[in-house]
């Protein structure tokens, strides 16, 4: 299969490792990974701050660079959720039928990562080996807008080494939430702290997630404690191949 890939603003600006593991994935099972260079922002940070109007180009030139595509993975499930739950709306309020319809046909080819390996190439186990105790944390986009269940954890459950440890209060937001952490910095900062209080006494080395905007939020608190926890995108862990998290 064909696979293209979109890199969303954090990974492109902050994490690049997280593209490059994913290629890493895709290619170790066997698929052709492609990536649009035209390719930009899906516009959710415009769309969920008011400036909706602003977004709808972006939604357009979405839509033009992936035309076509086969298969689309997006290493982020807020930036998926963007394009799943409000693409159709803004479609629908621009009365613009052909770009309705461009909207509808792209969804059904739209994957978050995990889902991209466990519902359509039907794969769990990506010959992945980490000897390291992992705490997953359930991003609100991945546990309420995209509802991945226990995908994640299934792809680490089959990881060698791996040691898979609960995360208490695992369902509680870390307080990201894009300008929210901008917007209420106080509050924020309170559910950031319960949310690295819980990390700690999983007892875990690596608090893995599958939005690098989470980890970007919680790996800042725990550098700023000198904790000794690590934060990881799941794809990174996927693409290991020895102790140090190598691909």
């Amino acid at each position: 299969m064909q696979i293209s890939i979109f890199i969303t603003c954090y990974n492109d600006t902050f994490f690049p490792q997280t593209g490059k593991a994913v290629v890493a994935v895709l290619e170790k099972l066997g698929h052709t990974v492609e990536f649009r260079p035209a390719q930009t922002c899906c516009g959710q940070m415009h769309y969920n701050t008011g400036y909706q109007q602003e977004a709808l180009p972006m939604m357009q030139h979405f839509l033009e660079v992936f035309r076509g595509a086969e298969a689309i993975c997006i290493p982020s499930s807020s930036c998926v959720a963007m394009i799943r739950d409000h693409y159709p709306k803004m479609a629908a309020a621009s009365g613009d039928a052909s770009l309705k319809r461009a909207v509808k046909n792209l969804l059904p080819r739209l994957f978050e990562f995990t889902e991209l390996l466990v519902d359509k190439l039907e794969v769990t186990d990506v010959g992945a080996f980490f000897p390291h105790t992992v705490a997953l944390h359930p991003s609100c986009h991945s546990l309420r807008s995209l509802k991945l269940g226990d995908r994640p954890a299934r792809l680490l459950g089959s990881v060698r080494g791996l040691t898979l440890v609960d995360l208490p209060e695992a369902e509680e937001c870390c307080g990201f939430g894009g300008t929210f952490a901008v917007k209420n910095a106080d509050v924020s900062a309170a559910m950031l702290s319960d949310k690295v209080r819980c990390l700690l006494n999983s007892g875990a080395e690596i608090c893995a997630a599958v939005d690098n905007s989470c980890l970007m939020h919680i790996g800042g608190a725990l550098s700023r404690q000198r904790a000794g926890m690590r934060v990881m995108h799941l794809a990174e862990i996927l693409a290991s191949r020895d102790s140090r998290g190598v691909v």
